[in-house]
């Protein structure tokens, strides 16, 4: 008498408990980031964070322009990238993380923008004083640049 082929294995219920477990988890997780992310929207639209964003942004500006410049002094040029920028402390990156940056080609001139202070993006302006003598060029400015620099600097009433 020929016996029946032996039944593939299955799952242990263990495993199973632990893809259900793992399911429920992931989705627990996506539910949360969807339920979340307009939350965050909201309360960067109703203008609470302005402050905050306008402290943040002005100093993460400060930083990233003084990192900048001192390249520009130590090695005769601005940085291709500010990944190139030295000496950067654990809050200076998030900083650096925070602005766009643009070199001209020979590395003499730079433009920089804040692109976010605290949550959202900030509106500051900074007076002509703060760019002079620095290697800034508000003629680099990327046409992509939702909001543009005018000759006084980033912000200035001449870019509105």
């Amino acid at each position: 008498m020929d016996t029946p082929p032996p039944l593939p294995p299955t799952a242990t219920p263990g495993r199973r408990r632990g893809w259900l477990v793992a399911g429920i988890v992931t989705g627990a997780v996506l539910g949360l980031a969807a339920i979340a992310w307009p939350v965050v929207r909201a309360v960067i639209d109703s203008g609470i964070t302005r402050g905050p964003d306008a402290f943040f942004g002005e100093q993460h500006l400060k930083t990233a322009v003084a990192l900048i410049e001192l390249h520009r002094v130590r090695h005769g040029r601005c940085p291709e990238s500010l990944g190139d920028l030295e000496f950067i402390g654990p809050m200076d990156d998030l900083a650096l993380e925070s602005v766009e940056y643009l070199p001209n080609a020979g590395r003499t001139e730079h433009w920089v923008e804040v692109r976010r202070g605290f949550l959202g993006k900030p509106d500051i302006e900074m007076p002509a004083e703060f760019w002079r003598g620095t290697g800034y060029s508000p003629a680099l400015r990327p046409r992509s640049a939702r909001r543009g620099f005018g000759r006084e600097g980033p912000g200035h009433e001449s870019d509105r």
